[in-house]
């Protein structure tokens, strides 16, 4: 039940406020001077106070309320304080509207305005309390990934990210093969690094190895290794990167391009941890963690004949879905300012215009957007046209923040972990303007 705060010296006043408060499920505590009213905001938690300006019987400057209302902005910046006066001097009230309170009615008040008013500042609060517990919350699990795991470094402040790290770091130290899924650009390396440095074997190596960088024919070479003579230019035996990750981790960047004839031997190393190099028949025994990556739709790719079944089951025991960079927006300007070079820093148009844009590239695509624009910026601000976007993405993306669709909405949920406030500032919206759109659209509210 929210509480008010009535200082009033006028007992009438007090009781027909208490009484108004009570048929709206509000608790209401009264003082009748300044100092008891500053002695019960030490004592008790109040949501909203409702002052008198004038506690000196015949005086009507205001100047005891503008005192009151001074001290308690200064003990409490963020608690919202209504005027209440039988004595309405508009300068007055500018003022103290501009030092920051809420409204200011004249006695005697309208039960409708006031209400609406005391209605409105409560919700804003209580807003505000989920918000900054939102935020709190927030921290605290950013403090713990940052002091209990190996982040490589990794910025993040979108829910959507601390979601994928926080599983990452939960199944790093599983002896259990990953596949991470994503966009080109979007920092899938970078993951399996992750899961390496915070894994059993941290202490080996990490090898990559992007099995689209290579022709299909050097791919097996590359992985099992090579006996002298086993393809034109081996003129001597050369070790594969399972055998260089022997101890650790090798992480094989788009699985999705392996030839067949690469799956089928690659499926029998998950299997038993055994190999020939190409061209040889020893066997060779190697415990080697493997993390996969693909942006490429493998069930598709299963269905054509491309990618094994089998082999994918094996590779996939658990998967890491890494969003594209356009889904995580809070990422957005604290990647660009790391990408920014000392000295330089971001205009507030530059900081919209970057939010504004689709980023098709991910990651990456910003990394060089905003390298390019620390040389284009001619002084240490870096405006919106030295980023040299395409308008089309800032136009485009006007319609979505002035009235967000039923797809925005849900990912702002779902980013917010279900906090209301939190989605409402992000989609720019009030929470009731926020409420009805969710009943427009039949999306539950919890």
């Amino acid at each position: 039940m929210p509480t008010i705060l009535v200082i009033d010296d006028n007992p009438a006043v007090g009781t027909a406020l208490e009484v108004l408060f009570s048929l709206h499920d509000i608790r209401c505590l009264r003082a009748q001077s300044p100092e008891q009213g500053l002695a019960v905001l030490t004592q008790a938690p109040v949501d909203l106070v409702v002052q008198d300006m004038n506690f000196v019987a015949d005086t009507t400057s205001g100047v005891e309320g503008v005192a009151l209302f001074k001290h308690i902005r200064a003990a409490h910046p963020d608690l919202p304080v209504i005027l209440l006066t039988a004595w309405t001097h508009l300068e007055a009230a500018v003022e103290l509207i501009k030092a920051g309170a809420a409204d200011y009615l004249a006695k005697p008040w309208d039960d409708r305005k006031l209400m609406a008013t005391v209605n409105n500042l409560l919700e804003l609060g209580e807003a505000r309390r989920e918000l900054a517990q939102a935020k709190r919350s927030e921290r605290q699990r950013h403090s713990t990934l940052e002091r209990e795991f190996d982040l490589r470094g990794t910025l993040f402040a979108d829910p959507a990210s601390e979601a994928v790290l926080a599983l990452a770091c939960q199944v790093a130290r599983a002896d259990i093969p990953v596949l991470i899924t994503g966009p080109n650009g979007a920092g899938k390396e970078r993951y399996a690094e992750i899961l390496h440095f915070n894994s059993a074997v941290k202490a080996g190596p990490f090898v990559a190895l992007n099995c689209g960088a290579l022709p299909s024919e050097l791919i097996e070479a590359e992985l099992f290794g090579a006996e002298a003579g086993a393809y034109t230019g081996a003129n001597k035996p050369r070790e594969g990167k399972f055998e260089a990750a022997d101890g650790g981790t090798l992480f094989l960047d788009e699985i999705g391009t392996l030839p067949l004839a690469g799956q089928v031997k690659l499926l029998r190393v998950l299997e038993t941890g055994r190999f020939e190099r190409l061209g040889g028949n020893r066997e060779r025994s190697v415990k080697v963690r493997v993390v996969s990556a693909t942006n490429a739709d493998l069930a598709s790719l299963i269905t054509e004949g491309k990618f094994r079944e089998d082999l994918f089951y094996r590779l996939n025991g658990i998967e890491l879905r890494i969003p594209p960079l356009a889904a995580r927006p809070r990422d957005i300007l604290p990647l660009a300012r790391h990408f920014l070079p000392a000295g330089k820093r971001l205009g507030e148009d530059a900081e919209r215009a970057l939010q504004r844009h689709p980023w098709p590239g991910n990651v990456r695509e910003l990394r060089n957007v905003m390298q390019r624009a620390a040389l284009l910026a001619r002084g240490d601000l870096v405006s919106a046209g030295d980023l040299a976007l395409p308008a089309v993405s800032v136009n485009t993306a006007t319609p979505a923040v002035d009235e967000p669709d039923r797809a925005s909405i849900e990912a702002a949920l779902a980013r917010s972990g279900g906090v209301l406030a939190q989605a409402a500032a992000e989609l720019g919206l009030s929470r009731q303007a926020l409420y009805r759109r969710l009943d427009r659209l039949g999306i539950a509210r919890d």
